[in-house]
């Protein structure tokens, strides 16, 4: 029995290891990339140049977290968007059931933009929904300053101590160098295809 737990773990581990590899890491510069949004327009990395900084959400409809974050991530869109970042939301399990164009359209996230064939999220290592991706606009390019958590409290906005994502936006605008490191996200895992 003992073995077999430690088999278990093992193999755990090695799971969790293996979702986590590839994808950019912080102080990478970021290749450009086109996907089609629920308005029927694509949106292109490139075309967003004069945002001085881009947010990269990766989320879905139905993952219970990605429920709970929805209106908290809404809201910063909202409140950084006079301040020059862009906030661009992608759906790493476009097509599957629920999570169509039609179904997408249906959510408060704009743009809201279908990853079919989940090209973009292996780009950046994308492994659960949602997770960040914080972009910053240097000399035309855009290079990953962070990428991971939101905040600490998936459960209750009220609860939450450390808002990563709020202060890693604060940090960047301000030329000022990020704080907070990788936070490895919490949600639902993303289905591979």
């Amino acid at each position: 029995m003992k073995q077999l737990f430690s088999l278990l773990t093992a193999l755990l581990l090695s799971v969790g290891a293996f979702a986590q590899s590839g994808g950019y890491k912080v102080g990478d510069k970021v290749a450009d990339f086109t996907l089609q949004g629920t308005n029927n327009q694509n949106v292109t990395l490139s075309e967003l140049a004069d945002a001085r900084t881009v947010v990269l959400v990766f989320t879905n409809n139905q993952c219970p977290y990605a429920k709970l974050y929805e209106s908290r991530l809404v809201t910063l869109a909202s409140n950084y968007s006079a301040k020059g970042v862009q906030f661009i939301f992608i759906n790493p399990g476009a097509g599957d059931p629920g999570e169509t164009l039609e179904d997408m359209a249906s959510r408060k996230y704009s743009p809201y933009l279908a990853d079919e064939g989940q090209k973009v999220s292996r780009q950046f290592g994308a492994t659960k929904t949602p997770e960040v991706f914080v972009l910053h606009n240097e000399s035309g390019g855009f290079t990953l300053k962070y990428k991971g958590a939101i905040d600490d409290n998936p459960q209750m906005e009220s609860g939450v101590k450390n808002f990563y994502l709020r202060s890693v936006i604060d940090e960047v605008l301000a030329n000022r160098p990020v704080s907070a490191g990788d936070k490895r996200a919490t949600g639902c895992l993303i289905k591979k295809y």
